[in-house]
């Protein structure tokens, strides 16, 4: 086992090296630089267009914008935003969450470009189902079926090896076995029955169950969250300071934490803000793609909205609370560590904050990670391969409490990496058509505002 994981380690740091960090955020500077840093002058739109509806309810699609944010959202915020922060902290310094931010930026455009062209060249399914996403867009938009059909086969391989399964269902066989003492087999077991019981009812079933769950735990952390900073605002500053000027400078070994290079902290927080948000993985697209709406850009602008929740918000409370109770600094690491970090802050009940957040947020992504593994399985075998996907899938749900994190991060990682690259490849060969049809939809909506004046 410990020679498989050195294998995997090193195809994990060659496919995770400076050539595709720097296409993951050259991709997000380029298009924010082309779009005219829409993620920070569109943002209140973005929102505005999330919390209301369309005026035309004939609009082609399976569920509403916000269930199919709700339903990318609940594959983005999950382990990454807890168990993902702590790793990423504690390999690369409080640094690793200032480079979490800076892939967020970029990545804010980097999603909104993939929700604009998800609806543009999605298509309807045998069943009557919208199929979008990088695999339809990559092939109808670029031309290139080599590159789609890369982007599916990986995208089932994240599904099933990476984001989807493995290092969800470990989280939250540990953090119940911690907290509640219950054996990881029995958990297991009920957390398989429960995957059954949504995701056999496909996309309308999995966005029910997102609708409800997802702004629930989200508020839900994130006001614990806000209790330690305020409970500790005097620290805050000091906090900030500390992850700005790691982000910089070398951080040295002390405590539990081994010392860190700026480069490496840039690795990790970019890395683990990717594996967090999924811009430029070219997943939530896939969701986006359900989404009842006549305009591409309107639903580019909601789904860049998921960054924004997930890694400038849910990311930057954990990351906040790890370094203000210097839990980055303890001999701990992943759950624990931040476990540790909300106990510090909120004794009694900061662990419970954790534990109640991972195992949401954990669950909703293994039922977000379903829906894009069934897609990109449409998408190369047609909807006869929708059965075998989820049996596999849940399968392998069942088998995942009983693998070593090590080797599940890193193989997540490996997989994220592949299913990138095909993806972003599609969106710079494709930006023109962004670019074009933004300029249209915000042109279209000045020319109504002189008219209505």
């Amino acid at each position: 086992m410990e020679n498989l994981t050195t294998i995997f380690n090193q195809i994990d740091s060659f496919i995770w090296g400076p050539p595709l960090l720097i296409l993951l955020v050259g991709t997000g500077f380029y298009l924010t630089m082309k779009l005219g840093v829409l993620q920070i002058f569109k943002l209140p739109l973005a929102l505005k267009y999330l919390f209301s509806k369309e005026k035309n309810e004939d609009a082609q699609g399976d569920v509403s914008s916000f269930a199919a944010l709700c339903t990318a959202l609940a594959a983005t915020i999950g382990t990454g935003n807890i168990v993902g922060v702590a790793t990423a902290i504690k390999a690369g310094g409080p640094g690793a969450l200032f480079w979490m931010w800076v892939a967020a930026f970029f990545g804010m455009a980097t999603k909104y470009a993939e929700g604009l062209l998800a609806v543009k060249y999605r298509v309807v399914d045998e069943n009557g189902q919208m199929s979008g996403g990088p695999m339809y867009y990559i092939e109808r938009g670029l031309g290139n079926k080599f590159l789609a059909k890369a982007f599916a086969f990986f995208g089932i391989g994240v599904a099933f090896f990476g984001i989807g399964t493995f290092a969800q269902v470990n989280s939250i066989t540990n953090s119940v076995q911690l907290a509640f003492n219950i054996p990881i087999t029995i958990t297991a077991i009920i957390l398989t029955i429960l995957v059954t019981m949504v995701t056999l009812g496909g996309i309308k079933s999995i966005s029910k169950v997102a609708e409800k769950l997802v702004p629930f735990m989200a508020v839900f952390y994130i006001l614990g969250s806000m209790i330690i900073l305020l409970f500790n605002i005097n620290l805050v500053p000091q906090t900030i300071g500390l992850i700005i000027k790691s982000a910089f400078t070398p951080t040295a070994a002390s405590g539990g934490f081994l010392g860190a290079t700026v480069m490496f902290a840039m690795r990790n927080g970019v890395a683990r803000g990717v594996f967090s948000n999924e811009s430029g993985l070219g997943s939530a697209p896939i969701a986006a793609a359900a989404a009842k709406t006549h305009s591409c850009v309107r639903q580019g602008l909601i789904s860049m909205t998921g960054t924004f929740f997930d890694t400038i918000i849910v990311c930057t409370m954990t990351g906040l609370v790890l370094v203000l109770t210097g839990a980055w600094n303890s001999n701990l690491e992943g759950a624990a560590m931040t476990n540790f970090a909300f106990q510090s802050g909120l004794p009694g009940i900061g662990h419970w904050v954790v534990t109640i957040g991972l195992i949401f947020f954990a669950f909703t992504t293994i039922l977000g990670w379903n829906y894009y593994g069934e897609r990109c399985t449409v998408y190369l075998f047609g909807i006869k391969g929708i059965k075998p996907f989820k049996y596999i899938y849940i399968l392998l749900v069942a088998s995942g409490a009983f693998l070593k994190l090590d080797l599940i991060w890193t193989l997540a990682d490996i997989v994220n990496g592949l299913m990138a690259i095909p993806n972003l490849i599609g969106l710079i060969g494709l930006s023109g058509v962004i670019i074009s049809e933004t300029k249209s939809y915000f042109n279209s909506i000045e020319s109504s505002d002189k008219k209505a004046a």
